[in-house]
């Protein structure tokens, strides 16, 4: 693996993780959002990943035939990419207060379907991923610059 391919590798999963971080902000503000564009309450939103692989089979063959002895491996991966991102079907909670603007004729609201220490967990997870992906970088470059220190002889 080049030293390019570490850095695109590492650079995706931080644009990755960075609009994860984004997406569970949006749902951290709106969690007593109780009527949207929509007219109803606001729907959690997740992000869904997908890993990005190197499917070329022509670069395979030539490769694995004249750089590793005529063997085939499997693809590599090539980093990661955010494929969608889905709103949570499931219903809120139902909240007696009467006096809200959004109160149906019972005085319950439907607040959104958001449970912020869920939220929080979840926020903590990607700011570790993103630390990660950054460590990741940092290290590969450290290691081409030590090798490049070596190959001039110092």
């Amino acid at each position: 693996m080049s030293f390019f391919n570490t850095m695109n590798i590492s650079a995706s999963g931080l644009t990755a993780q960075r609009l994860r971080m984004d997406i569970i902000s949006e749902n951290i503000a709106n969690v007593n959002t109780t009527r949207t564009a929509d007219g109803g309450p606001y729907k959690r939103k997740t992000v869904l990943f997908e890993e990005m692989r190197d499917n070329d089979p022509f670069s395979l063959v030539f490769s694995n035939i004249f750089g590793n002895g005529g063997s085939i491996p499997a693809p590599q991966g090539m980093g990661v990419r955010v494929t969608n991102i889905v709103e949570d079907e499931s219903p809120g909670n139902l909240v007696y207060e009467p006096t809200h603007p959004d109160a149906n004729e019972e005085g319950y609201v439907r607040m959104p379907n958001i449970n912020i220490v869920e939220e929080m967990v979840n926020m903590l997870v990607a700011s570790r991923s993103y630390e990660a992906n950054l460590s990741a970088m940092s290290t590969a470059r450290n290691m081409t610059q030590r090798t490049l220190e070596i190959g001039a002889g110092r």
